[in-house]
């Protein structure tokens, strides 16, 4: 077509896209803003300093006791190339979780999806869910956290968002991107099996769901039409698995000096002895005395949900009970995400080893679709009104949806951007109580052209008895080690090197270095012994865990 030739017609500009896409833009705006503001938690901790050991090192193998090895692969090359801080360390998470809300669009009942009516959301549905995956209190929380548990459940939502669009009958893109997603998935945490498990349970429910309105046969069609898409031709299967094979060994497959050696041992390390080592540990481990009760866990992991994110949870309900209950037909992508937010209601508090609110990550993620429907009633509700000219059922949907926009946003400011403290249902207890920001300068600055030892741990809190049980140069550590948290990864980042003794008398045989740190009792037992050093105390968590640092 010459230039002066008319076009065939005006550009459609889609609104719904273009508003997801600036959702999304507020959403990373939101987790990486002050991203490094508070100091990191135990938990990143590990993550931060196993990174580091394998920045410096080069060398890296999967162990189930340290989670997924996602962050660690991912992190390792952020260090590289930018340097290692608190920032930089959570990045990976905040960037995975500010893109959370384009998963949106694949639940969407877009303009030409005439055929498919019952399996996708309509317009305003598609924005509301992309608004809550922006800014859902408990998602925006940990997606400030260096922990897998959001990229999982991110990935989780895309490996169903592709299945819904195959079972649609949409291209093979959607079964490799699905494909990949579950790989990625599965690198992110071993609470993939969680996931996999409610999975599973929502299917079942949802096609019972058709057989209990009396759409039996119509189910049994539709399961039998659904695994022949999902099987597909033999080539996208094929193309399939072996994009889920490569992203799943690239990231469990053992490193030496910083790269994959390719082999085949390497390849049965990482499609075989991954499994087996996670079997092991997190199953047979937990066999032998890692149990725990239910209803303590059930109990905790409710109460966090319902202080956190009680809103999105009623609007689930409400989302959910309109769609089963209401005089349309039922949509199968509503239900199945209620039935999966619901099994992990008890699945999670089941598989976990520690009570912990980013479990509710688990819970709420799939719980944002039957809200994002719920929300949807209400803007048909006012719609309505509009065209009937009904001023009360305008105001009555405005203020509801005033009050729901003003009950997230004190969620976000109590929760997310709130103080560290217990009153905060989202802080674990071992947060640090204080900023450490001035730990790291003083350290910085005292060691600073120092040679030998910079930092010695003093007392049997952080050393042990035995020789090197205080080291980690790979996952499991000892507790002494662990009660070092959050301070190790700190000193890792500054290059310092440590050492530890236990009492007076080793104290008195050591050359002193700059910086010592002890329990905060230990205060008054060794103020006389460092003359000339100065003392400043930290609350390392949210109660029973305060060191003392002298400086010298």
């Amino acid at each position: 077509m010459s230039a002066a030739e008319p076009s065939d017609g005006p550009v459609r500009i889609d609104r719904v896209a273009v508003a997801v896409v600036a959702l999304t833009l507020a959403a990373l705006a939101a987790r990486l803003v002050g991203l490094g503001s508070r100091p990191f938690h135990w938990d990143e901790a590990r993550v931060g300093y196993w990174t580091l050991r394998f920045l410096d090192a080069g060398a890296f193998e999967y162990r189930p006791v340290a989670g997924g090895p996602l962050l660690y692969v991912l992190d390792r090359t952020v260090f590289a190339l930018v340097g290692a801080t608190d920032t930089t360390a959570r990045a990976v998470v905040a960037v995975v979780g500010g893109l959370a809300p384009l998963v949106a669009l694949l639940f969407r009942r877009g303009p030409d999806d005439k055929s498919v009516p019952r399996y996708r959301l309509g317009d305003a549905e598609t924005v509301v869910l992309a608004a809550l995956l922006a800014v859902s209190p408990v998602l925006l929380y940990y997606g400030r956290f260096l922990r897998g548990d959001v990229p999982l459940a991110v990935f989780s939502l895309l490996v169903v968002g592709c299945v819904i669009r195959v079972l649609d009958g949409g291209g093979p893109r959607y079964r490799y991107l699905g494909a990949v997603a579950l790989a990625l998935a599965v690198a992110s945490s071993g609470f993939v099996v969680g996931s996999v498990v409610c999975w599973l349970a929502a299917a079942a429910l949802t096609v019972d769901q058709r057989r209990l309105v009396g759409e039996g046969a119509f189910a049994r069609v539709a399961v039998g039409r659904a695994a022949e898409r999902l099987r597909g031709s033999p080539r996208s299967a094929l193309g399939a698995l072996a994009a889920f094979l490569v992203v799943h060994v690239f990231f469990y497959a053992p490193r030496v000096g910083g790269s994959i050696r390719p082999s085949p041992t390497t390849i049965e390390a990482a499609v075989l002895g991954a499994p087996r080592q996670f079997y092991a540990v997190r199953v047979v481990g937990r066999r032998q005395g890692g149990e725990h009760e239910l209803l303590p866990y059930l109990s905790a992991h409710v109460e966090t949900l319902l202080a956190a994110s009680g809103v999105v949870l009623a609007l689930a309900v409400v989302g959910f009970l309109a769609d089963r209950y209401g005089r349309g037909p039922s949509r199968p992508v509503v239900a199945f995400h209620a039935y999966w937010a619901g099994a992990s209601l008890l699945v999670f508090p089941v598989i976990t080893e520690e009570s912990a609110a980013w479990l509710t990550v688990h819970t709420v993620a799939p719980a944002l679709v039957p809200a994002a429907a719920g929300v949807g009633l209400l803007v048909r509700y006012g719609a309505r009104g509009l065209d009937r000219s009904d001023a009360t059922a305008v105001a009555v949907a405005g203020l509801l949806g005033l009050a729901l926009v003003g009950q997230l946003g004190v969620a976000v400011a109590g929760t997310a951007y709130g103080p560290t403290t217990t009153e905060n249902p989202l802080v674990h207890h071992a947060q640090p109580g204080d900023d450490l920001n001035p730990f790291v300068d003083d350290v910085s600055a005292a060691i600073e052209g120092n040679r030998g030892t910079d930092v010695l741990f003093y007392g049997s809190t952080f050393v042990p008895a035995g020789p090197d049980g205080a080291t980690a140069e790979r996952p499991p550590v000892s507790d002494t080690w662990g009660n070092r948290l959050p301070l190790a990864w700190y000193l890792e980042r500054l290059g310092a090197e440590t050492d530890g003794v236990r009492d007076p008398r080793e104290l008195a045989a050591t050359e002193t270095p700059p910086v010592v740190i002890a329990d905060a009792s230990q205060r008054s037992t060794l103020a006389p012994r460092l003359d000339g050093y100065e003392a400043r105390t930290y609350r390392l968590s949210l109660w029973d865990r305060e060191v003392v640092v002298f400086v010298r």
